[in-house]
């Protein structure tokens, strides 16, 4: 008879609660479960904090979000939904940062968690509760670890720049 392996059941945990969170906040912005605003109120809010297109800004981050977490939660490709999620929080970090740290007063707290929980998740692995596991890890290599967080960190890093380019601009005058 095996024990069960704490650190393994532990990462179950975590992938689990972690991987549904996040798949809960990507449902809200794909499709408006959850008292979320759906693909169209996300794109418009999207736009509104200066991530353009705002559509294809809303899809990335709600897949980023519910993909990478159903993926965590699964612990399948667990280095490519640690590293996707870990993105998309990146992205949500930047619009919060401004009002400082703590959540209750609109900071990135929040995000900032969630986005270091996934990556830890993605560096770490799923364990031996997981489908990765299952699957002889086919899919969680050292090369898939490297590969997955150099796109993403040059994904969030192309994106939250050019966000922060465009509201640096100064806004155009314009006599209507």
């Amino acid at each position: 008879m095996t024990c069960l392996n704490r650190r393994d059941l532990g990462l179950l945990v975590l992938r689990t609660g972690t991987g549904v969170v996040l798949m809960a906040h990507g449902a809200q912005k794909l499709f408006g479960c959850f008292g979320g605003a759906g693909l169209d109120g996300t794109a418009a809010a999207m736009e509104h904090m200066g991530f353009r297109p705002g559509k294809q800004s809303a899809i990335a981050a709600g897949l980023g979000e519910m993909g990478g977490g159903a993926l965590l939660a699964l612990g399948l490709a667990t280095p490519a939904a640690g590293a996707a999620a870990a993105g998309a929080m990146a992205g949500a970090v930047s619009v919060h940062a401004p009002a400082g740290f703590f959540a209750q007063a609109g900071g990135f707290e929040y995000p900032a968690f969630l986005g270091f929980s996934a990556a830890a998740i993605g560096l770490t692995g799923a364990g031996r509760y997981s489908l990765d596991h299952a699957t002889d890890h086919v899919v969680d290599q050292p090369w898939t670890v490297a590969l997955a967080f150099l796109g993403s960190a040059v994904a969030a890093a192309a994106v939250v720049g050019r966000r922060a380019k465009d509201r640096a601009k100064p806004e155009s005058d314009s006599f209507d």
